[in-house]
């Protein structure tokens, strides 16, 4: 019952994949040009802006060696709250027509932000601990975020060109509701994200963080 429930699931994201295919080629791009954006922003940094983020970074990584316990409870309302408002603010721009710049801003913010982090990580440890250190604390939960993050623009944008195409009041309430469920939908990957991030993610990186 279960592997027959997981075949559909997996058939309804594969169709809904390819079907928007172009969509989510457009997304991508966007999303990339984000990291981009991200490095170049840190890469030319003037001296003394650099140097402060540096210390900040390694004053982190200092402070964490130092904890005894992570206190994951809190941390997980944090973080819970933080990406539910950004899933919740994709999802109510992406329901008006003049919102969709926002979405297309807030994909290329996340990206932004990953680009910014990874170039301060291989900046202060070296290409290879850096590497390493963005596979153990950014790797798992955004294999699952990301994807989600852009299915959310996608269905936004999707709503969109159904709304501009076919302006009748029923079509716009069934697109605003697939849209909402679907959103809804990909919320739920981001939560859980969200709990690989807290119990998964940091706790490794705590365990591992001695050797950086």
């Amino acid at each position: 019952m279960k592997k027959t429930e997981n075949t559909k699931i997996k058939q309804i994201i594969k169709q809904h994949i390819l079907r928007n295919k172009k969509e989510y080629i457009i997304f991508s791009i966007i999303f990339l040009i984000g990291i981009f954006l991200g490095v170049f922003f840190t890469n030319n940094m003037k001296q003394e802006q650099n140097a402060e983020v540096m210390n900040y970074f390694t004053s982190f990584i200092e402070k964490m060696k130092n904890i005894e316990k992570i206190d994951t409870g809190e941390l997980l309302k944090s973080n819970l709250i933080k990406n539910t408002i950004f899933a919740v603010l994709l999802w109510f721009f992406g329901t008006t027509v003049i919102g969709l710049p926002v979405v297309f801003g807030l994909v290329m913010y996340r990206g932004f932000c990953i680009g910014y982090t990874i170039s301060i990580v291989i900046n202060v440890f070296g290409i290879v601990k850096g590497i390493s250190f963005i596979l153990i604390s950014l790797l798992l939960q955004n294999i699952i975020f990301i994807p989600s993050t852009i299915a959310i623009g996608v269905s936004g944008f999707k709503l969109y060109k159904s709304i501009t195409q076919d302006k009748r009041k029923e079509n716009i309430k069934l697109e605003i509701i697939r849209h909402t469920l679907f959103s809804l939908l990909m919320l739920g990957f981001i939560l859980l994200s969200t709990i690989i991030d807290t119990f998964i993610s940091t706790n490794l990186l705590k365990s591992t963080i001695k050797y950086f």
